[in-house]
């Protein structure tokens, strides 16, 4: 089980990229991987992402949900 947090702050407003200043949005999840060796490994998981700030509110006025859940599903290689 591997978890995962990824924040992205930003120093200014941005609309046009839809961001905001400050914390703009932050994604938060599971992976459950398996290792077949350790080159390859498959995984799957769940991962929750939203926006804040003026991002949220201009995704809002959109008639967005600045909010997800998502499953994922993926292999990791490397060589």
């Amino acid at each position: 089980m591997q978890p995962r947090i990824e924040m992205n702050i930003y120093s200014r407003r941005d609309d046009t990229r839809g961001v905001s200043s400050g914390l703009s949005d932050i994604e938060a999840g599971l992976r459950l991987r398996y290792e077949i060796r350790r080159e390859f490994a498959p995984y799957i998981g769940i991962e929750w992402a939203g926006k804040f700030g003026s991002a949220a509110d201009n995704i809002r006025l959109a008639g967005k949900n600045a909010e997800e859940t998502r499953l994922v599903a993926g292999v990791r290689f490397w060589f």
